[in-house]
């Protein structure tokens, strides 16, 4: 074995196997950021809602025929409403968005809705 190889072994066998030597030009590195906390449950209704009841309604109009319903007086931040979009796409097996202040749903869900969302707290009803 020729003398590069050697030493070139030498030194790795000191680092361990699988690491890897990196040099950084940054004297003191920042220290890392954790994520800000949500609540434990993001769909979960915030304590703004308080008594306020969450209405879903049915609309076809401008939708070329197409029903969707609709949910409003959801008092959270966008990413509330983010959060119980999915958990309530995913336990209806539809589509949807978020659009402003109201969530869409794909369908007539009505019923299921208010079960799903009294469910998870809120006061919902049909209007």
């Amino acid at each position: 074995m020729s003398k590069r190889k050697a030493k070139r072994s030498e030194r790795s066998a000191s680092r361990g196997a699988g690491s890897r030597l990196v040099y950084s030009t940054d004297p003191a590195p920042e220290p890392e950021q954790s994520p800000p906390e949500l609540p434990r449950n993001p769909a979960a209704p915030f304590a703004v809602q308080g008594t306020q009841p969450v209405r879903v309604r049915l609309e076809r109009k401008g939708r070329k025929g197409k029903t969707v319903s609709i949910v409003t007086g959801v008092k959270s931040p966008d990413v509330g409403r983010r959060a119980l979009l999915k958990h309530l796409k995913g336990k209806l097996g539809c589509g949807g968005a978020v659009k402003g202040a109201e969530i869409e749903i794909q369908g007539d869900q009505r019923e299921r809705l208010v079960a799903l969302l009294n469910g998870l707290g809120y006061r919902a009803r049909q209007g």
